[in-house]
């Protein structure tokens, strides 16, 4: 009995050494990464958005005859300072007509956000415009601070004054599915959710989790896209795939049914222009591509690269399987690379792995000139979330920017660490384990607690924006929910 005591004693003894081991805590790796020559991009036009909404409520007290007046005098002025750009064969960044038809679709946005029959002329010349933007940023120099600027406020911000109107649509009846222009292909093509999509296309996307907000949002252009997967169709059986890197399993290949399954808030498509030299000399590059990336995916296991370095290509992360398939062919998409420069945003970011904060952003594939978007999809009962979501983080990010940090349960370290070894043995069989391949045990607990920061943040955010629509019969604009995200954030502070 007294031996079995005395084992049992060194037993819980070497455990408890074992456990203060395993406490021992990672060692801090704080490089300065910082861009001081960059800026994140800001709108400072807090005035006009209340200008907006102001407008909007007392549209709402006109009457019909009267806000139908108004509405079409405004659409009159639209298309004739879109006629008179769309003239020119040459427009600079710089041109004020930009300005013009920006400031008066913010206005029109506020008027037929009440008035939502004029809503199908209102699709259909925000697409005019934007593609007459993507058109003419071809002679742009978007590596200039000033044209990126002004490029980003037309198709970002003109995207966000339409999502403020169909947010007022009734019940959220919209249309989820959106062309935009019919970009000439020669490849296979393929349905997904309703959208044709051809072998070569780059699918850009937003996921409902909390580390697709901070993908989408944690940029010195904040967007709405978090994902890209790269479109393949086997020409011998028409069989379309996407080839995609997950942070939990790396580079792999899905069917049209497992990426419609794969939660999404919304998705755009986006396609090479058919005029670029290398396209013209040879159609059929877009599925050379992807054949490429492909056989490559098939071929070996390609782990997800959390360092986000896009010229190492032995781990990928998902914008990387884009551009390293059309790298491959001679084209280097993402043309001028994305830029993170806020300190808080790149210590969050670091915590979770990553080490290049001069690399491709998802979102930033929009401003790409040698892509025409050629479709966009929203999820309409999702897109309100999707608001939330962004405004939550957007909150959360200036706390980083305050020099918060992300905590974790220190406690828990060991027993996690001990998880991960379990899940590093699935891993050199060839499975997924619960903590991604290449995240650490202090980088799956601090995952977990910016998980629950943003829960916290983004369900008092949707209380305080359930008040507002019972107080004020409406949904509140997205500078709204941003004010009630900041409230809710002071509030919830670790």
């Amino acid at each position: 009995m007294r031996k079995l005591l005395k084992r049992t004693a060194y037993f819980i003894a070497g455990l408890i050494v074992i456990y203060l081991f395993l406490l021992i805590p990672d060692a801090e790796d704080r490089k300065s990464f910082v861009d001081s020559s960059k800026t994140v991009f800001a709108w400072n036009r807090d005035e006009q958005w209340l200008q907006m909404e102001d407008l909007f409520r007392r549209a709402k007290q006109m009457q019909t005859d009267e806000l139908d007046s108004i509405v079409s005098s405004h659409k009159k002025t639209a298309e004739n300072e879109l006629s008179l750009l769309a003239s020119r064969n040459i427009i600079s960044s710089s041109d004020s007509g930009w300005i013009n038809i920006e400031n008066n679709f913010f206005v029109l946005a506020s008027l037929i956000a009440v008035q939502q029959e004029a809503l199908p002329w209102f699709i259909d010349y925000y697409n005019r415009v934007r593609n007459l933007v993507k058109l003419q940023s071809q002679q742009w120099d978007i590596n200039k601070t000033p044209v990126r600027d002004k490029l980003y406020t037309l198709l970002y911000g003109m995207r966000a004054a339409l999502e403020e109107v169909l947010l007022q649509s009734r019940d959220l009846k919209f249309a989820p599915a959106m062309q935009v222009k019919a970009e000439k292909t020669i490849t296979a093509s393929a349905s997904i959710l309703g959208i044709e999509v051809h072998s070569g296309d780059l699918l850009v996307s937003r996921g409902g989790a909390e580390v697709s907000a901070l993908i989408s949002r944690g940029n010195n252009y904040p967007g709405n896209f978090s994902h890209v997967a790269l479109v393949y169709i086997d020409e011998k059986d028409n069989q379309p795939f996407l080839i995609e890197a997950h942070i939990e399993k790396g580079v792999a290949v899905s069917t049209v049914k497992q990426y419609e399954q794969d939660k999404k808030l919304r998705f755009m498509v986006m396609r090479p222009r058919a005029d670029l030299p290398m396209m013209i000399a040879d159609p059929m590059l877009p599925q050379k591509a992807a054949q490429k990336m492909f056989d490559e995916a098939e071929r070996q296991h390609i782990p997800y690269d959390f360092k986000m370095n896009f010229f190492d290509s032995s781990a990928m992360f998902c914008s990387e399987v884009a551009s390293y398939a059309y790298r491959s062919m001679g084209i280097q998409i993402w043309k001028y690379p994305s830029t993170i420069s806020s300190g808080g945003v790149i210590n969050w970011l670091h915590d979770f792995g990553v080490e290049n904060f001069v690399t491709q952003m998802p979102s930033d594939l929009e401003y790409d000139p040698q892509l025409s978007i050629v479709a966009e999809w929203r999820d309409p009962e999702t897109l309100f979330k999707d608001h939330i979501d962004n405004a939550a983080m957007d909150a959360l990010l200036e706390r980083a920017d305050k020099g918060e940090t992300i905590g974790y349960n220190t406690w828990e370290l060991p027993f996690v660490r001990v998880l991960k070894g379990y899940c590093l043995l699935k891993n050199l069989f060839g499975e997924v384990g619960i903590i991604p391949e290449g995240m650490s045990a202090t980088q799956a607990l601090k995952n977990q607690s910016f998980v629950a920061m943003h829960v916290n943040v983004k369900n008092n955010t949707t209380g305080l924006a359930a008040d507002f629509i019972k107080q004020n019969g409406y949904r509140p604009p997205y500078w709204q929910l941003i004010k009630f995200a900041e409230a809710a954030s002071a509030g919830n502070k670790n």
